[in-house]
């Protein structure tokens, strides 16, 4: 059994991201397929600090550049934002438990000016993947020599990369060609994130942070935590 699934290489994403890592044996990274137009979370996302939601947003070049792939998207380096983040982190999380252990990674991805999206967003994926022991392989879709887009797309995926099972969220249940999955021999599965609830700083908790706002918070625990979380029958539990 061979267990594939595919996700846009989101911004320090939420937990359910990493839930859907955790089942399969091989997380495509969707870097060629086109950026959004409008707000995503492949630029922004949430953290905590004493005010509640702390929004964090990458700023990208897309002026003047029309259409792009996500693979192609150039992180703007022009002002202080990148320093403005790590301090907004450092006071934010200074007295979570297990900050002191990321703050090394923290201070070299936020200043070490990494030119392309793809990369900063994959460099804190496989960081956080690491803290919490998850064995998935990462690929990327412009490795695979792949030139599709849905509903096509993932059904080429699968069969690239000898998959058994294709794993998506309920949520893509109507954007997929279940035929087509069935006429390929590959089963199509689905499970539903549900929020991780842990404990965290700064009063009433918020549900789906960044991941890293977990590991922060429960260090070697957020692994128990994550799987914890998924309620499914071929789920794959972290070592």
């Amino acid at each position: 059994m061979k267990i594939i699934c595919a996700h846009q290489p989101y911004f320090a994403p939420y937990g359910g991201f990493f839930q859907k890592a955790l089942q399969c044996d091989v997380m495509v990274l969707l870097d060629s397929v086109q950026f959004p137009r409008g707000t995503t979370w492949l630029t922004r996302n949430r953290f905590k600090n004493d005010q509640g939601a702390l929004w964090l947003t990458l700023p990208v070049w897309k002026k003047g550049l029309g259409l792009q792939r996500i693979m192609d998207v150039k992180i703007c380096h022009e002002g202080s934002w990148a320093r403005k983040h790590l301090l907004s982190l450092k006071t934010a999380y200074a007295n979570a438990p297990y900050f002191k252990d990321h703050e090394p990674f923290l201070e070299h991805v936020f200043s070490d000016r990494i030119t392309k999206l793809v990369d900063f967003n994959e460099e804190i994926i496989r960081h956080i993947m690491d803290a919490l022991k998850i064995p998935v392989e990462l690929v990327r879709l412009s490795a695979l020599g792949i030139d599709e887009r849905e509903p096509g797309l993932s059904i080429s995926v699968a069969r690239k990369l000898g998959a058994t099972h294709f794993l998506a969220q309920n949520s893509a249940k109507k954007y997929l060609d279940h035929k087509g999955f069935e006429d390929a021999g590959i089963n199509l599965i689905f499970f539903n994130p549900r929020a991780l609830v842990y404990p965290q700083l700064w009063g009433q908790f918020i549900p789906n942070l960044s991941c890293l706002d977990l590991i922060l918070n429960c260090g070697s625990r957020a692994a128990d935590i994550l799987a914890r979380g998924i309620k499914n029958p071929m789920q794959r539990r972290i070592p």
